[in-house]
């Protein structure tokens, strides 16, 4: 299994470049997996590897830090956190979950 986001800031028309994203499995309990930041265009690909031990069918969740983001950028958001929790059926497929922001707002989806 494979996964990628890419975060866009539709308040600025602009790729979310900077902000926290974190990875958990449920496993009973939320276990965190890997954590890193959206480069310039907003992206974070290979969060986890195909080869990964941690690739494997089950619940996952990301956690984007929308609050640290809108507040480096001098922004008050509604939404400190995003939390998308999403299922892996078939561990050998490629995952993208998009993430699509504003101060006041968000959206997902299952990409490609």
């Amino acid at each position: 299994m494979t996964l990628s986001t890419h975060v866009l800031d539709t308040s600025k028309g602009r790729p979310a470049a900077g902000m926290p994203v974190r990875l958990d499995r449920h496993d009973g309990t939320w276990r965190p997996l890997a954590e890193a930041v959206t480069d310039d265009d907003g992206r974070l690909d290979g969060l986890l590897p195909g080869d990964s031990d941690d690739s494997v069918a089950g619940t996952y969740r990301l956690r984007f830090g929308t609050g640290p983001y809108f507040a480096a950028a001098g922004t008050e958001t509604f939404y400190p956190e995003v939390s998308v929790v999403f299922v892996i059926t078939d561990p050998g497929e490629h995952h993208h979950v998009p993430l699509l922001i504003s101060p006041y707002g968000y959206s997902t989806y299952r990409g490609s």
